[in-house]
């Protein structure tokens, strides 16, 4: 990870005290969920950890981070599936109004959907975020464009006729629930199904985080950044 760090010795610009601090620093808020304001003295002033958090966001530095240490997935499979987390009042009022930030109204109130595809053994490869009201399938087709498996393990929510057309088309097998009102089910491998399990154990490890588990992050990229350093940690247990 540490080749991707900004403010190595070298790098143009003010070189950085101590990235492993600051990186700490950021799990801290991530796992206690605390506001920044709370960040305690030994990481530093929380003003000036907030800011460069915040570079390291606009660089794009934390999804470096995550593909640093998740370079090799086992694609035997993927599964995908999503989750719904509320969202903080300190989540809200960011500049475009929630729509431009991956925030809508469902029956939580105020949420964000974080919707993700896992390798075979339950760790991330990719996600994407969606207001909370959003269909789970509009967001598959940027989850799987480019990626190549053998099978995609969902559960009925994915039950999708442009969903398993695009599968079929790849010649990936298809491990999706069927939907009661589907006119003529699909046989599906149902002891291949229970390894969905994976994808669920991973929501439950980056709940574990509580700035994930309630959203306190008023900007999409910033949420995003904090689930990939979630992530890599997760993935590199």
């Amino acid at each position: 990870m540490e080749p991707h760090c900004l403010g190595k010795p070298g790098d143009p610009g003010r070189s950085g005290k101590d990235n492993r601090l600051f990186v700490e620093a950021v799990l801290w808020i991530a796992r206690t969920g605390s506001p920044w304001r709370d960040l305690p003295a030994m990481f530093g002033h929380w003003n000036s950890t907030f800011t460069r958090f915040r570079d390291w966001v606009k660089a794009d530095v934390w999804k470096r981070l995550f593909e640093a240490i998740s370079d090799d997935p086992d694609m035997e499979y993927a599964m995908v599936d999503a989750t719904i987390v509320k969202v903080h009042r300190h989540g809200q009022g960011a500049k475009g109004g929630p729509q431009s930030q991956a925030i809508g109204r469902s029956k939580g109130g105020m949420t964000t959907k974080i919707l993700a595809l896992t390798d075979a053994l339950g760790n991330l490869v990719r996600f994407v975020l969606l207001p909370g009201q959003r269909f789970d399938t509009v967001g598959v087709p940027p989850l799987i464009e480019g990626l190549a498996f053998n099978a995609l393990i969902a559960d009925k929510a994915f039950d999708s006729n442009a969903i398993i057309a695009e599968l079929e088309a790849r010649g990936a097998k298809v491990v999706i629930s069927q939907h009661p009102r589907r006119a003529q089910p699909l046989a599906i491998d149902k002891e291949m199904y229970k390894w969905r399990h994976l994808i669920e154990n991973f929501f439950g490890k980056l709940k574990e985080f509580k700035r994930i588990a309630m959203r306190a992050d008023k900007t999409d990229q910033s949420f995003t950044s904090m689930i990939y350093l979630a992530a890599a940690a997760i993935n590199s247990r």
